[in-house]
């Protein structure tokens, strides 16, 4: 990517809601490094680009659990749970 991300841009939240989709879209290629939003002219949410693709959920935990050797996972424990009575 070139130098062309350069600057952050502030802007109301009425001038966004009719700009909105050109601001995201130079947000996502690289043009603005960020736009902040503003309501009132206080700073209320801003517009970054996602820097990774977000993590894998399904599959997530693997490897992270270590059962015991001659568990049976399928074993009920005896417990009574209330919904059983």
């Amino acid at each position: 990517m070139s130098d062309e991300k350069t600057h952050e841009l502030a802007i109301g939240v009425t001038a966004f809601k009719a700009r909105c989709l050109a601001l995201i879209d130079e947000v996502a290629h690289g043009k603005t490094a960020r736009v902040v939003l503003l309501k009132h002219n206080r700073p209320v949410a801003a517009i970054v680009p996602v820097e990774h693709e977000p993590a894998e959920l399904w599959g997530a935990m693997r490897g992270t659990v270590k059962v015991a050797p001659g568990t049976d996972l399928t074993e009920g424990t005896g417990e009574v749970w209330e919904a059983d009575t």
